[in-house]
């Protein structure tokens, strides 16, 4: 991933929390390992003119994780996560990336979302998750291997 140092933290917590008005995810690290934060919105990507998502995460070399923390439009979620993966990945397609939208309202798997994820899984090598208000998930188990 493209690399901005001011807009970098590395972080050993238990719990690393990203949270943006009601919307909030919160990623396990169990095991303490270094995890690369960068704020994309307003520090990587500052113009208002270019789609991008909140957060992306470094836990490995061979993950990238992104986030959009949204209020409820769940297809402008995607093309920030779109936008942002082509400006900031290495290699789109090779690397494993995943990628969560944590909304304030979040409709029901509808067929369009399903569509959305066989799409990105194809395009980008990533796949993506949809929650309402939370997420948790547990870097533990599935980075690097899975």
């Amino acid at each position: 991933m493209k690399s901005l140092p001011e807009c970098e933290e590395y972080r050993c917590d238990t719990k690393i929390v990203l949270q943006e008005n009601k919307s909030k995810i919160t990623f396990l690290n169990p095991n303490q390992d270094k995890i690369l934060t960068i704020k994309v919105d307003g520090c990587v990507i500052s113009d208002n003119e270019t789609l991008r998502c909140d957060y992306a995460l470094m836990p490995s070399d061979e993950v990238e994780i992104y986030v959009e923390l949204k209020g409820s439009d769940i297809v402008h979620a995607v093309a920030q996560l779109e936008s942002t993966i082509r400006l900031l990945s290495e290699n789109p397609q090779k690397i494993k990336k995943l990628c969560f939208v944590v909304s304030t309202r979040v409709p029901r798997q509808t067929t369009s979302i399903q569509q959305l994820q066989s799409q990105f899984k194809k395009k980008f090598n990533a796949s993506f998750r949809v929650k309402n208000i939370q997420d948790e998930y547990d870097l533990s188990t599935k980075v690097g291997g899975n």
